[in-house]
């Protein structure tokens, strides 16, 4: 039997009993099964057996006598010849994946279905998006907009990228302001993902390291099913597609605010306050938000602030600034530099 995936044998195709087996007779000269038994805390038949194993993959040697002993082999060598071994194996196995493959394509012909999955009902979607996850090795590239399906929809569900895969999200605006695209940007941020806004998204996508990507039949109807393209050619569009937006959208940094409690709003301001007085850190970032496009219950979700805290920032601005709209705010906001890096 093989060791468990964690083991630091599942490599060489021994179990954890043999391994442990093996590491007790390297350190002693020679050991009979009695005293392999009681180092390796197990019965004298499974010594024994682990024993014969050691032999077998030629780890160890029987040395015969009144009772008979056992002595390892030097590791380097003997273990280096089970290693190359195991890797043989693999080759002979990848092979034989190759040239059933080969007879598959031959059987099947070439069909569109090789380059475009159709996923009709919304539970395929969903399973197929966290396979496509899950198999990511290096980049994930996410539009999310409107309209949603649910919590689970692949535009909107749990990043989970694993360790090393770099993910960036670009969200539309106008929709960033339900619960789950929230939840989810916070998420992936604090993943080390990035995030941007922008308005006007073409098409909700995610792709797949550059290999695959995953679309709504129809955009305006999520529900009518996803298509899952792997065509080379098609997916190098989709990628170019994405790159176009991201260059547009808007950066946006929540990661360093998933878990941070907002700071208490300041006083109000003096009335001979400079309008050239840079603002403080919340201000800054609520004009960022701002300027995006997006609402103050939106902005206020986003901070753990409230809406009132969010206007008052504002206000506080445009007295700053000498602006009486939003508009102006954010145009002699970013005039002043305020919207930059914070």
């Amino acid at each position: 039997m093989d060791a468990p995936a964690d083991s630091p044998w599942s490599g060489t195709g021994l179990n954890a009993l043999t391994g442990r087996v093996l590491e007790h007779l390297v350190a002693v000269p020679s050991a009979d099964a009695a005293e392999v038994a009681a180092a390796a805390g197990v019965s004298a038949a499974d010594a024994e057996q682990a024993l014969r194993h050691l032999a077998d993959a030629s780890l160890a040697l029987r040395i015969d006598g009144g009772t008979p002993r056992w002595a390892a082999g030097p590791p380097r060598s003997s273990l280096g010849a089970l290693l190359a071994r195991r890797r043989a194996e693999l080759a002979h196995a990848e092979a034989l994946v190759e040239r059933l493959h080969e007879v598959y394509e031959t059987v099947s012909g070439p069909r569109a279905a090789h380059l475009v999955e159709l996923l009709e009902r919304e539970e395929q979607v969903s399973a197929r998006y966290g396979q496509l996850l899950k198999g990511c090795a290096s980049e994930v590239l996410h539009l999310a907009k409107p309209p949603y399906v649910t919590g689970s929809d692949a535009s909107t569900g749990e990043p989970g990228v694993a360790d090393g895969v770099r993910m960036r999200s670009v969200y539309e605006t106008e929709g960033f302001t339900d619960a789950v695209s929230l939840t989810t940007a916070l998420r992936g941020t604090g993943q080390g993902g990035e995030l941007r806004l922008a308005s006007g998204l073409p098409v909700k996508l995610v792709v797949f390291d550059r290999a695959a990507a995953l679309l709504p039949v129809h955009g305006d109807r999520p529900v009518a099913g996803s298509l899952v393209v792997h065509s080379p050619a098609l997916v190098e569009a989709l990628v170019a597609l994405f790159e176009s937006v991201w260059e547009r959208a808007e950066p946006v940094s929540l990661s360093s605010r998933i878990d941070a409690p907002p700071p208490t709003p300041g006083g109000p301001l003096p009335a001979d306050a400079p309008a050239t007085q840079e603002p403080d850190p919340r201000t800054r970032e609520i004009l960022h938000l701002m300027a995006t496009g997006m609402k103050d219950d939106t902005i206020a979700r986003l901070l753990k602030v409230s809406r009132r805290t969010v206007q008052k920032h504002v206000s506080e601005a445009g007295t700053r600034l000498g602006a009486r709209t939003r508009f102006q705010i954010a145009l002699l906001a970013a005039e002043r530099g305020w919207l930059g890096e914070h």
